[in-house]
This record gives structure tokens, sequence and C-alpha cells, in this order.
């Protein structure tokens, strides 16, 4: 049996408030090729479908439209909820799409019934386990103790063996959501620490022949049957550059045979630059990453007058913008601190120094004083 490992779609995420939907649907949707060019018969989303709990009537459309997709190209799905994802609506009429071979595992009280596929050398049992909210899960688990997500998850893959006990000629599969021991994390996952016992060893997954791991949105490899497949899209600038990824699980008659990493496009991809502006809209070879997502550091020493819509005037994918020249450093004094003892008038021209890199001149400095009595005066008649 050959399974297809993603996982962290998102779908519905944003890049600095620029829309992702069209990006991701190219994306996910062009997982229906791989399916069929490698003859998946199973595809695993580790959780994190969705990028928030309650998503867009748009984000639905997409997940639709990618599922169906992936349905048509031949492999049955199986997903499962992460920290993101609201578990009771992305679970809503499981039972119906399971009879269309969309298996979606949201119920924690159930995570021990697997999805039980068949190939020539018999069953694989697929575990889904959803995002467990250590507080809440541990209720619906029945524990008495453990509020950690080692505790919590313990338990869950007792009852996973439990179950796998009973099969034993099956080989086994395990979806979870979770920040595991030796994984490296990037600065586009929500942090799911609660009271700082959010990291599970891997060991916790013994006994299975392949673990798929959902949270981490860079690919990576815990053991060989233990691995992160990583989000489908950069979703932070800090991801630029990452080639993303799913991994291409092979199951034969003794369990894991073979494993292996199918590069995934990048509709557009994340650059970063840095620079004067005059140097960035005039440099020629900046023409190859005009349609790239851009995050942009300016260095000039005075800060240029609307940054932003220039920079988009050439490049219309720059998304976000930040000003590092010599005369944006702050002095590290809180808010309150920088007032203490300061007429109006040194605030205002703070303000200017701090808007411009450049202080009032003096002109600009009589300027603002006949502006502040004046103003005052309005205060006083009113």
């Amino acid at each position: 049996m050959r399974l297809l490992h993603t996982s962290d779609w998102h779908i519905g995420r944003s890049l600095h408030g620029t829309d992702l939907l069209a990006e991701q649907e190219a994306v996910l949707g062009g997982l229906a090729e791989v399916v069929a060019a490698e003859s998946v018969d199973v595809v695993l989303v580790a959780g994190d479908v969705y990028d928030r709990a309650v998503p867009s009537a748009d984000a639905t459309g997409v997940l639709d439209r990618v599922l169906m997709r992936l349905r048509r190209a031949g492999a049955e799905i199986v997903l499962t909820p992460g920290n993101h994802d609201s578990a009771r609506r992305l679970g809503f009429g499981a039972g119906l799409m399971a009879r269309s071979g969309v298996h979606v595992r949201a119920v924690t009280p159930a995570l021990d019934e697997p999805v039980l596929l068949s190939d020539e050398h018999g069953d694989v049992a697929v575990y889904g386990l959803p995002y467990l909210e250590p507080e809440i899960a541990r209720h619906e688990l029945g524990m008495a103790e453990g509020r950690s997500h080692e505790a919590v998850l313990t338990v869950a893959m007792d009852r996973v063996r439990s179950d796998l006990f009973l099969r034993p000629n099956s080989r086994s599969v395990v979806l979870a959501h979770a920040f595991v021991g030796g994984g490296v994390p990037s600065d586009s996952e929500r942090d799911i620490c609660v009271g700082g016992v959010d990291l599970v060893p891997a060991a916790i997954f013994d006994g299975v022949d392949y673990v798929a791991l959902g949270h981490l949105h860079r690919p990576q490899t815990l053991s060989d049957r233990v691995r992160y497949s990583g989000s489908p899209l950069a979703y932070s600038f800090g991801e630029a550059g990452q080639q993303k990824q799913a991994w291409l699980v092979d199951l034969d008659a003794g369990g894991l045979a073979a494993v292996r990493p199918v590069p995934l496009p990048a509709p557009r991809q994340l650059t970063l630059l840095r620079g004067e502006l005059a140097e960035l809209l005039a440099e020629p070879a900046l023409d190859s990453v005009v349609e790239h997502f851009l995050s942009v550091q300016l260095t000039d020493p005075i800060r240029p007058v609307d940054p932003m819509r220039q920079l988009q005037g050439r490049f219309p994918y720059c998304v976000h913008l930040e000003w590092v020249g010599s005369g944006a450093l702050a002095d590290g004094r809180s808010y309150t601190e920088r007032l203490s003892g300061r007429s109006d008038l040194e605030v205002a021209d703070e303000f200017v120094s701090h808007v411009r890199g450049l202080g009032a001149t003096p002109a600009e400095r009589d300027l603002l004083g006949r502006a502040l009595v004046a103003a005052a005066r309005e205060g006083e008649d009113r």
C-alpha cells in the first residue's frame, strides 16, 4: 500500500494580510497529480486542515474541491483536526463522507477505532488522533490525572496498541498533531504549549509501523518511521527558500518498506530584500523577483515617503516592509519614560524624528510651537 503523508494545509491562511487561497488550491489540488503519477492509495492529512476554527465559505470551498480532485485521482483520504481546527465542525458529516472514501477522525473517545484499508497483504489499520488539548482530552479519555500533552498522548497510544493487539496481522499507521522531541519549529506555527508541557517524546509512538506527524511546518525525520511532512506552502518569511514536500510511504507485507520525499511546487516564492529604496526600485537584477511575495528591509537613513506604494509599483506582491535605517534605532525606554519631564514641543519634535528619521528644522520647530500654543488656547476657550 502506498500512502502520501501531508499535514498543515492551513486553508484560509493569509501572509501579512494577503489572501493565499489561490496558491493553496494550486498546490493542494496538484496533489492529485502526485496521486495519479505515483499510484497513491491513501492521502494522509495530519491536522490543521483549516487555519481557523470557523473557516470562511471560500476556504471550505477550496477543501471541497481539493478532496474531490484527490478522490477522482483514485486515493482514499484520512484526515484529522489540528490545534487550528474545530474538531466538531471538521467532523460534521464524517459518517457520510466515509462512504465516499474521505475518513475524518475527529472524535477523541473513538481514536482507537481505525480506518481499515486492505491490499494484497491484508489490512492496514490507520488511527487518526485528533489534536488532544490536555485539559479537555483528559476528561474525554477518562483520565483522573495528567494535564500534559505527554500524558494524554500516552493514554491515547496505549489505547491504539491495545486495539492493535487484537489485530495481530495488521500493519499500522498513526496520524498525530503534536510537538515531538527532536522536531525543529518554524516561526509560523501557533504555540501549543500549556504550562510548558507541550513537548512529547517520540517513544510514545512505539509499536506502530509509521507515524505521520503534523504541527511543525518544516519537513523532518525523527526516525525512519516517525516524520513530519511540513506544510505544503511557506507561511512565514522564515521559511523562504525552504523546499516544501510530502512523504511517499510504502508498506509491504512486513510493515514499513520505504519512504521518500515528493517535492511540491511553490506557486509564488517568498523572498527577502534589503537595501535603500531607490536602489531596489532601479536594480535590473531584481526583475527576477517581481512576481515573488516580498519582505523588504529599507536601509535608508531617513524614512522614505510612502515606501510601500512605491515598492508595490514595481513589486506588486510586496507584503511586508520594515525600515531599519540608522534613524530607526530605538533607545529601549518605555513610552512613559520617554515622555517623563518633557514639554509638548519636545514630544512633538521626537515624533518628527521617529517618523522621518531626522529631527525638525528650526523653522519646523517654530511652526510646531505656534500650533501647540494655538491648540492650548482653543482648549482653554472650550
